[in-house]
Formats: structure tokens, sequence, C-alpha cells
């Protein structure tokens, strides 16, 4: 691998993006792609780089047939991230499975008493408004976003800005009923047509009730969603 792709994989990791590297099998010439484009000696049509930026997507490396022979993919991807608004009970069962299952976790509550590190501990906690620590922690097609406070001053400012983003998943607890009202204020926001996107109520339905089991549910539907796509 020549020295400056070695570099701009370094770098990418350092700033947390995803890149991978194309290499033709058939002689070994390399580009650098990063799910939009490839720069180097070897040349992705618009269907292979769609399936490179899927690839990228999903953290994963695979072959690609082309008219000249054989590429492989080999992608470089920070973990896949989940943003959990409010540090409640059921994040408590969530936030440590998602970890388990590669995700990067940030929780974000305003309420300290909650948001604390003996009930949260390795994560990282954000006792912030949704709306402005969303800006800080950035949200693209490599994040998933779950409200569980069932409060609409926190989990709403977070449904309009994940609505607003590329996130590859949006969840929010409530029942059918709650959500109903809950697509009336995104309509006050322009947003009413874009609900379809959320996933209410949130997880898939396993039967479970209880607060574990809801994660279970909750983590089974994101981890469907990414690799769907």
């Amino acid at each position: 691998m020549k020295r400056d792709y070695l570099q701009q994989i370094l770098a990418a990791q350092v700033q947390k993006r995803p890149i991978a590297v194309a290499t033709r099998l058939a002689d070994g010439a390399q580009s650098i792609c990063d799910g939009a484009t490839c720069a180097g000696e070897v040349e992705l049509s618009a269907d292979q780089l769609a399936e490179a930026h899927k690839l990228l997507v999903a953290g994963r490396s695979a072959a690609l047939a082309t008219s000249k022979g054989e590429i492989f993919l080999r992608s470089y991807t920070p973990p896949a991230k989940m943003v959990v608004i409010g540090a409640v009970h059921i994040a408590q069962y969530l936030v440590p499975m998602a970890a388990l299952a590669g995700f990067e976790v940030i929780v974000i509550d305003p309420r300290q008493a909650f948001a604390t590190a003996a009930r949260f501990p390795g994560v990282t906690l954000i006792t912030e408004w949704p709306g402005p620590a969303l800006k800080k922690v950035g949200l693209d097609d490599r994040t998933a976003v779950v409200t569980l406070t069932h409060d609409p001053k926190l989990d709403d400012p977070a449904l309009v800005a994940a609505l607003q983003s590329p996130v590859f998943y949006i969840g929010a607890l409530g029942s059918t009923r709650t959500h109903a009202k809950r697509i009336e204020r995104l309509r006050e926001h322009g947003l009413a047509e874009l609900a379809p996107r959320i996933h209410a109520p949130v997880g898939l339905d396993l039967g479970g009730r209880a607060a574990a089991e809801i994660a279970v549910s909750v983590l089974a539907q994101v981890i469907q969603e990414r690799y769907r796509r």
C-alpha cells in the first residue's frame, strides 16, 4: 500500500470517517474510496460506488466484479453510533447491549440526577438539552437515534434534528396514540411528511413488556435497519 493511502486511512480513523481501499486483484492497482468517489488507479462505476457506499455504512469488506477483473474493497470504518435520548430505566439495559454489539453509545439527558456515571459506566454522557447536544455529536448515515424519555420537551427536539439528517434509524418510545400526537407536533415544524421514518412504537414486536425485553427489541430493530439498507 502506498504511504499516502496509509496516511489517508489514519487521518480518517482519527476523524471517525469511513474510508476504503479498492484493490484490483489482477495487478494490485489501488484507489482510496470514501463511498462517493474513488481516487487512484482503480475506477468504479456509479453502481459500484453505490455498492461501496453500502459496504462502508455496514462496516463490511467484499469483492466487486468488474469488466477489468475482481476488485476487493477493504473497509476501514469507525463504530456505528447510537444516540440515546433519556437516561431512563430502559436505557440502562439498551446502552450496555448496544456497546457489546459494537456501537459507540452516547446518552443525552439534561437531568443530571439520571445521567450519571454510576448508572451508565463507561458511556459518553451529555447533560445538555438534545438540540444543542446533537449538533455537537453530529448525525450521519451511520448513526441511530432512539428517544426514550416520553417527554416532548426532550424527545421532540431530538426527533426534529434526526428527521433533518441522514441517520439510518430513528425510534421513539410511546404508544400509537402518543405517536399520533407527536406527528401533530412535528407538523408545526413542517416535518409531518417525514414521520414515516420514525419507528414508533420503537422496537420489533417481540411481545415483551419488561424494560430489558424492550431494550432487546430496540437493538434488534436498529441492527435490522442498519443491514437492510
